[in-house]
């Protein structure tokens, strides 16, 4: 994906979140293991498998690539998808037992959504350190396995 996309979709939201956002994605980019892509999907940046590396697609679609992780500046907060911790108990177990220790505030998440409402205090390092542990080819079995197709 371009950078000039990536400035795109920063620039069309709301200023306050805009250099958290890019740092956050820059965080992710430098760590997600190799083999992920860039792409834009459901409107979204994001990091994905490929048709190539997984032809099946996301839910049996051939022409949707499998997602990984999503990113988006929301109204209220930066939100990151992370379709791993929906899929693995461990991850998500390891993620919330880690984040108290690298942020005082409490944890705001759905099921595979990570909120952050204060564009300030997003703990770069811990999403460095989860974004890095799962590899595509770990993630192709966790979602074959999952049931969530």
């Amino acid at each position: 994906m371009t950078e000039e996309r990536i400035n795109q979709y920063v620039q069309s939201h709301d200023e306050k979140w805009q250099t958290a956002f890019l740092t956050l994605y820059e965080t992710i980019k430098r760590h997600i293991p190799e083999g992920f892509r860039e792409s834009m999907q459901n409107g979204m940046p994001s990091f994905i498998v490929s048709l190539e590396q997984y032809p099946a697609g996301y839910l049996h679609d051939a022409k949707t690539p499998l997602p990984f992780i999503s990113l988006a500046i929301q109204k209220h907060h930066i939100a990151i998808y992370h379709m791993g911790i929906y899929t693995n108990d461990a991850l998500l177990k390891w993620f919330e037992e880690t984040y108290p220790l690298h942020m005082k505030t409490k944890l705001n998440m759905g099921k595979s959504c990570i909120r952050f409402t204060n564009p300030h205090t997003i703990p770069f390092e811990l999403i460095a350190e989860l974004v890095s542990k799962v590899s595509v080819e770990e993630w192709i079995k966790q979602y074959d396995a999952s049931g969530k197709k």
